[in-house]
């Protein structure tokens, strides 16, 4: 398969309900896309600025500021406490990383790559890229000979599942059973709200009650985009296997994959400081419990969304109805079918949008109720 063979965009089918939902006399309330609108905190723009002279090429491996960085940040956020700076790779965002890691492994055409059945559409476009062939699975017993490469997502993106420590040692176990490389999309580990996830911290891949003591074949993929509102920076890094990463390292090193010497210095500060991540946390939750109770007031039902940066919702109708219905309010919401032939009935909404939009969005939606 070629690029030129890959599907149109599909947002752009979006673009007349974008239209329809700016007529509105009081302005679109966008929560289509989960691109942060809050202000890069002040600590990671100094720090950026403060690395300008960056005249020497950077280094793929990262700074060891940045790998010391990364190493500290899952001891201290997410309870893995053995890594190495040779556990862990600076990536430039992490959808490149998701849409290369089959080309990067060498993944080519009968090789499986199993995907969760909603999801995000790059883990899929990776493996059409290489002739590799997707299967959209979430349960281990399904996953069969030939798989190569299972992403997982916890949190999940659009639907907020969050995968558990027992889920994911068996995850582990099926893929170990298969040779097969275990890849975790974490980048949502921070925004946990509902059930156990309100209090208790979202376990990574790379967790030791996870691996049984071996990291062999697993990665751990995350980014600051979220949690630092960093999208612009294209600030992300893989960690896990040592031997995959140095792997991924010597590709990266041939096809110039390296993040901007500014950005790993402003990673490095962004992974030392949680008050930032706290205080933004506490702003999406703020937006959140704004917004769920007006769509329940409209006739939504929330599936999911325990955790991330979405509220996942359904009419029991057709998701395009959904989408012309909030158009009509001036909300624009993202279509399930995106994110997969199993979500055809739900809408995606996403906490990104400024908090007075989102207030103004919830009272629309509950003068439907009046």
């Amino acid at each position: 398969m070629s690029v030129r063979d890959l599907a149109d965009y599909p947002w752009d089918a979006v673009v007349p309900y974008r239209e329809r939902a700016a007529r509105h006399p009081d302005g679109i309330v966008d929560l289509s896309v989960g691109s942060p609108v809050d202000p890069t905190p002040e600590l990671i723009r100094r720090a950026l600025s403060e690395a300008t002279d960056a005249h020497a090429y950077p280094q793929t491996v990262g700074t060891p500021a940045l790998r010391e960085a990364i190493v500290e940040w899952y001891a201290r956020r997410r309870g893995v406490s053995d890594l190495t700076v040779d556990n862990v790779l600076p990536t430039i965002g992490s959808k490149e990383l998701v849409a290369l890691l089959p080309t990067l492994l060498g993944l080519g055409e009968g090789d499986i790559v199993v995907h969760p059945r909603i999801a995000y559409p790059t883990y899929e476009v990776g493996a059409r890229v290489v002739g590799a062939t997707p299967l959209p699975s979430d349960d281990p017993t399904e996953w069969p000979d030939g798989t190569k490469l299972i992403w997982i997502n916890t949190p999940g993106n659009p639907d907020g599942r969050t995968w558990t420590v027992e889920e994911l040692a068996a995850a582990v176990e099926r893929a170990r059973e298969l040779g097969a490389v275990l890849a975790s999309d974490e980048c949502y580990a921070e925004l946990g709200w509902d059930g156990r996830w309100a209090t208790e911290p979202i376990p990574s891949i790379l967790d030791p009650r996870v691996t049984g003591g071996s990291r062999a074949n697993l990665l751990s993929v995350y980014s600051l985009s979220k949690q630092s509102n960093l999208a612009g920076y294209r600030a992300a890094f893989v960690a896990g296997c040592a031997r995959i990463v140095g792997e991924l390292l010597t590709a990266r090193k041939h096809l110039g994959l390296m993040p901007p010497e500014p950005v790993q210095h402003a990673m490095a500060v962004a992974l030392g400081d949680d008050e930032h991540v706290a205080a933004q946390k506490a702003l999406y939750r703020a937006r959140r419990d704004m917004l769920r109770p007006a769509l329940e007031a409209a006739g939504f039902r929330i599936d999911g969304s325990e955790a991330g940066l979405y509220l996942w919702a359904t009419e029991g109708q057709d998701a395009w109805a959904s989408i012309e219905r909030l158009a009509e309010l001036g909300i624009l919401a993202g279509p399930g079918p995106f994110y997969g032939e199993f979500s055809t009935q739900h809408v995606r909404l996403a906490l990104t949008a400024p908090s007075d939009r989102i207030a103004e969005g919830a009272r629309r939606l509950h003068a439907q109720t009046v």
